[in-house]
């Protein structure tokens, strides 16, 4: 598809090209025929008021065999040079429909891959929910505690694809762009606050014990977004953390830019899958043992982190835990 499209745009530089230099070889043998003509008269009177003698013959007028070989060698230079500039023109038109249809292609390409995972992550559940529905159904000698466990099985199924969905619509309107349009004025230590404290009851479940040394740092952002993406950082911090250990939210100012560090002492990530923690439904081999998310938070904390110019690094090492350092824009 894209390779049809790539020929025709061409084309249609190239004929815009060519049409813009027809035009001006035209106007140049115009302007250049007329010039010969000009040029072969004044000559000619020049001769004639030099030698007078000459007046009357063949002489004291312009030589039309030489006009037309003017002329000729003009049209021969003009055509010449249209042919280069096919041949020249042809090749950068190309690379200029080339470059104006890659970003289409790549969205394009990116559109199909997320269609697939999407469709991928949506089939598990739902098969989960009709082949237990399908069973519930076929047998006649199920008891209510068993109805029950059924029923609640495909409740936490529907919830995960609840979950789902509302994580492709946040991730859709980051996409567009509306959170710009609501930025204000942030406080980086309240924002942390409220954020350890959605997350303190997964903490204190697994004796978790959270060390916050914050200062007051100002940011322009969106509150509903940022508080989002500190959850995502917590909740992954807490989940993949063992029991009895702790968790460390600092923030300060490097080079004049507030920056918010949160460190667990978790299970780490391996070095091959550190480059794709912030791929769409990507979950490293370790991860999903114990977790039953779809790959979707770290994406959405990294799109997040890109509306408001911030920049995520992740460091660590397996077993050893993780640091997550936000780099946010001064102001």
């Amino acid at each position: 598809m894209f390779k049809n499209a790539t020929f025709k745009l061409t084309v249609s530089y190239l004929c815009v090209v060519m049409v813009i230099s027809l035009v001006f070889s035209a106007v140049v043998y115009r302007v250049g025929s007329d010039n010969l003509l000009f040029g072969l008269n004044r000559a000619t009177q020049e001769l004639s008021s030099e030698f007078p003698i000459f007046n009357g013959t063949q002489y004291a007028q312009p030589n039309t065999a030489d006009l037309n070989i003017g002329k000729s060698h003009l049209l021969d230079e003009l055509i010449f040079t249209n042919l280069v500039v096919l041949v020249g023109a042809g090749f950068i038109c190309y690379i200029l429909a080339r470059e104006t249809l890659r970003p289409i292609e790549d969205a394009h390409e990116q559109q199909k891959r997320f269609t697939a995972d999407v469709s991928h992550e949506l089939r598990t559940p739902l098969t989960s929910l009709k082949m237990e529905s399908e069973v519930a159904l076929l047998d006649d000698d199920l008891s209510k505690s068993q109805l029950r466990d059924v029923i609640s099985s495909n409740i936490e199924e529907a919830t995960k694809l609840e979950t789902l969905i509302n994580s492709l619509l946040k991730l859709t309107r980051l996409e567009a762009g509306e959170l710009q349009r609501q930025f204000t004025k942030l406080d980086i230590k309240a924002l942390v606050k409220e954020a350890v404290e959605q997350t303190r009851p997964l903490a204190n479940a697994k004796n978790i014990s959270l060390k916050i040394k914050t200062n007051p740092l100002f940011i322009q952002g969106d509150h509903d977004s940022l508080h989002q993406m500190l959850v995502i950082f917590l909740d992954n911090a807490i989940k993949y953390s063992a029991a009895n250990t702790s968790i460390k939210i600092s923030s300060n100012k490097e080079n004049n830019q507030p920056v918010l560090i949160i460190e667990d002492m978790g299970q780490g990530i391996a070095a091959k899958d550190l480059e794709h923690v912030f791929d769409r439904f990507y979950r490293a081999d370790s991860a999903r043992t114990g977790s039953s998310g779809f790959g979707l938070g770290l994406s959405i904390a990294k799109m997040i982190a890109d509306v408001h110019k911030a920049n995520i690094t992740i460091s660590s090492q397996l077993h050893h835990g993780t640091k997550v350092q936000v780099s946010f824009t001064a102001n």
